[in-house]
């Protein structure tokens, strides 16, 4: 019998391969993550994840898990908002993303979070734990994502928030869409690998990171897995046209 297959990005691959290469890439680009974070997005991803915190209604005190956490942009402002009396964990798959991060919060000040290196699909913590779960540019990344949201729902407390911030499909309704679109597509398969080529040296990984987001579900498509996995009052609220969306639900 023929081992599953999963997508990593355009290229099909074994499925118990693909957690292996997405460590990779991370791995690979770890050091220069940040600034490439900055010069992709033009800097707008700094303002698309304090938008999508909007949605979970932090509260001083709460335990917060950011999933896929990186380099811990997202923890800092989770950190800031739960006060002294909360905590927040960053976890992530790739152990260097969380050494980054480490230094980073560390040298902001920030002392009430700790990190943790796990695999969303398979959360190491135990049932209705945490206040608000995060994840920031990271679902699009995981080889099951049923599983991850399955996990992210047992992991949180019972009407606990959930917010995923994701790249997402562009919507028709844009004035222009066609040339949008066409644009786009010359950015993300010609301008984004050549950027990571010349700020990261690496355009292999982001040329994989533009293919992962083509093949990300859409809006609707990610709102039903939500819902499979027993999250309510769930929505979206697309950013720039759908090319970012905010997913969110409850437990």
């Amino acid at each position: 019998m023929s081992e599953q297959k999963t997508h990593f990005g355009f290229k099909e691959v074994p499925l118990s391969e693909k957690t292996k290469k997405v460590s990779d890439v991370f791995e690979s680009v770890s050091n220069r993550y940040d600034i490439m974070n900055d010069v992709m997005s033009f800097g707008l991803h700094r303002l698309w994840k304090q938008i999508a915190l909007q949605y979970a209604e932090i509260r001083r005190g709460d335990l917060i898990l950011d999933l896929a956490g990186g380099t811990g942009d997202i923890t800092a402002l989770l950190a800031q908002k739960t006060g002294p009396t909360g905590q927040v964990m960053l976890s992530d798959l790739t152990y260097p993303m969380i050494e980054v991060g480490r230094q980073k919060l560390i040298n902001k000040g920030l002392l009430n979070i700790q990190y943790v290196q796990a695999n969303a699909e398979v959360l190491p913590f135990k049932s209705n734990c945490f206040d608000k779960i995060t994840m920031g540019f990271g679902l699009r990344n995981v080889a099951q994502k049923e599983k991850a949201l399955s996990a992210m729902a047992r992991v949180l407390k019972p009407g606990g928030k959930v917010i995923i911030l994701e790249f997402s499909k562009p919507t028709q309704t844009l004035p222009f869409s066609g040339l949008f679109n066409k644009l786009y597509d010359l950015y993300s398969f010609h301008i984004l690998p050549k950027m990571g080529e010349i700020i990261a040296q690496d355009r292999e990984s982001y040329q994989y990171l533009a293919e992962s987001i083509r093949m990300h579900p859409s809006q609707e498509a990610l709102l039903t897995l939500m819902n499979t996995a027993g999250f309510t009052k769930t929505g979206y609220q697309n950013l720039l046209g759908g090319v970012v969306a905010i997913h969110y639900g409850s437990k």
